[in-house]
């Protein structure tokens, strides 16, 4: 009885990714989308309080009415005191006009106000200070201008907020003289969001910090990375915030802000949804109105975060074993000699990018083009085979890649350029004679055709697009107005499949049922592959859920097939009628 290696290897794969499937549950029982908390901006509604003339608390209670439950209450610097009438600060030359027959210290700064305050702000500073009398007040003079130094938070407001229930988040800010072993946010605290682009005590405290934050949990502000948050997110529970800057805000209607911010809770893992208001209060409140109608219709609770922690299964190694037997079938399915040296070669690639996360890459790598290398199948069941190769690919990198750093957004996938550009270029290959010498020659000496070199051009330029618009964060020149329109009508009505996936599966029946000479065949099949690779390239980005990738790529592939087929409809009535 003659094995069939390859046979072989396809049941290790199967088997791979049905033993590895598991592993996959602790991180959807964990992932479902909500409970959100809608916090609003602390600073900012200080502000419309007072434009309104309406008083903070009785401001957030309207706002309480329409969805929101969190206040972000802000580390109030020296200067914030002083408008708010608490203290008084003054320069030494400024003094001295006050007191001319005061002992004042050139260049010195000085402070007055309620004795209790000044105790409680001077504990947070390393810097040199003393206390004179000038006048009929003591005074709290320092060689260091302290105008913008931290000076703690607004702790009655904390205290009245939290008896009315809001969920209380701290903005503390760094400062190079602040000290670290005081009590760094409100008792009352729930949550902490630092202020700035690095956390508080970057980079030779934060130890001292993960230890006075007492366990509160700390907010990764998707888009804002900041420095040191890693070291703390290993002490302390981290939960992923989303937010829109003011200056952005002010260009989106009330609709398409909450829209942003439903996706966000829906689809991305956020449970902190901060927010700011419109200056006009008329769009707040629709804004809001908004938001929280269309939570509600997404199923999202709106209520007090939890955490999102989880182990990951065991069983997750299983799936190192699909991934050596997709390198394997990689190997018989490239020309040889070759598929031994591109096979090292692509490990160590992904252990050179990804380093210790290095299978999901490879399986991000390989897999996309296996079902390619399947050419004893005709039609639409070689592309069926691509997509199920794929998807067992997705079954080990979601197995293998999935921990609570990476679902968080902590610990990002590594290499999303290579599952775009690796698996076409595998297939390519693929498509080479053995007699590589021969083909070569053929090649060097082939007359190439303008049509064909349009062709070829136009392919780079697809494979280019594609890696150039990966992730979320694509440059706005690149995505033209009608997509994002586009873009938004179908989020609206559909977890909104990737148009390079849509691309790549209207292509397939395009290429595999009209009859192509087989050079024009190979190379649409090589774009298919660019969709293919998109299909791992959604499922690498671990802060989605897995129910929300799973329905982005079946409504890609959906949408995709069925265009496709529309276009070879199409495509055989004019060829009927151009040859007639």
């Amino acid at each position: 009885m003659v094995v069939n290696p390859r046979g072989l290897l396809r049941i290790a794969v199967l088997l791979s990714a049905l033993l590895s499937l598991p592993a996959l549950f602790p991180r959807m029982q964990v992932e479902r989308p909500g409970p959100v908390v809608l916090i609003m901006d602390g600073e900012e509604v200080a502000d419309q309080a007072r434009f309104t003339g309406k008083a903070f608390l009785q401001l957030m209670q309207e706002y309480r009415a329409l969805g929101v439950q969190g206040a972000a209450l802000y580390e109030q610097s020296v200067r914030n005191w002083v408008n708010r009438g608490l203290l008084t600060f003054h320069s030494a030359n400024t003094l001295q006009l006050l007191y001319p027959n005061a002992q004042i210290k050139p260049g010195w700064f000085y402070l007055t106000g309620p004795a209790d305050l000044l105790d409680a702000i001077v504990a947070r500073w390393n810097i040199p200070t003393e206390r004179v009398l000038i006048g009929t007040q003591t005074w709290l003079a320092t060689p260091v201008n302290v105008d913008i130094f931290p000076a703690g938070y607004d702790l009655a407001l904390a205290r009245e907020l939290k008896a009315q229930g809001f969920y209380i988040v701290a903005r503390p800010f760094d400062h190079p003289y602040r000290k670290y072993d005081v009590e760094l946010v409100p008792p009352e605290t729930d949550a902490v969001v630092f202020a700035g682009l690095d956390v508080l005590g970057f980079k030779d405290h934060l130890d001292t910090v993960a230890v006075g934050l007492q366990g509160k949990p700390v907010a990764w502000i998707e888009g804002t990375p900041q420095r040191g948050f890693a070291q703390l997110a290993k002490t302390l529970p981290v939960k992923r915030l989303f937010s829109i800057r003011p200056e952005w805000q002010d260009k989106l209607s009330p609709a398409e802000t909450a829209d942003k911010f439903v996706l966000a809770a829906r689809e991305r893992g956020h449970q902190l949804l901060y927010l700011r208001p419109y200056k006009q209060s008329g769009d707040t409140q629709e804004f809001l109105t908004i938001l929280q109608r269309d939570l509600e219709r997404s199923r999202i609770p709106i209520g007090e975060p939890t955490a999102r922690d989880f182990s990951p299964s065991p069983l997750r190694f299983v799936a190192l074993a699909g991934v050596v037997a997709g390198l394997a079938l990689l190997v018989m399915g490239l020309p040889q000699p070759v598929g031994i040296p591109v096979a090292v070669l692509l490990v160590l690639l992904a252990v050179g990018v990804a380093r210790g996360d290095a299978a999901p890459l490879l399986a991000a790598m390989v897999f996309p083009a296996l079902g390619f290398f399947e050419r004893h199948l005709a039609g639409l069941r070689l592309w069926l085979a691509a997509v199920l190769y794929s998807l067992a690919g997705v079954v080990f990198l979601a197995a293998l890649g999935s921990t609570p750093q990476s679902v968080l957004g902590l610990d990002p996938f590594r290499g999303v350029s290579l599952t775009l550009v690796v698996p076409p270029l595998l297939v390519a290959l693929s498509f080479l004679p053995s007699d590589y010498k021969h083909a070569l020659n053929f090649l060097y000496n082939y007359q190439f055709k303008l049509g064909e070199v349009a062709i070829a051009l136009v392919g780079l330029a697809v494979v280019a697009l594609a890696v150039l618009r990966r992730g979320n964060d694509a440059a706005p020149s690149i995505v033209p107005e009608w997509e994002l329109q586009l873009r938004a009508f179908l989020q609206d009505v559909m977890v909104r499949p990737r148009f390079k996936e849509i691309f790549a599966h209207a292509l397939a029946p395009m290429a595999l049922l009209l009859p192509w000479p087989t050079w024009i065949k190979n190379t649409l099949l090589v774009l298919v592959a660019v969709g293919m690779g998109s299909i791992l390239n959604t499922f690498s980005h671990y802060h989605t859920p897995l129910s929300i990738s799973f329905f982005r790529v079946l409504n890609g592939i959906l949408i995709g097939v069925v265009l496709g087929l529309v276009g070879v409809w199409v495509f055989r009535r004019l060829r009927e009628w151009w040859l007639r």
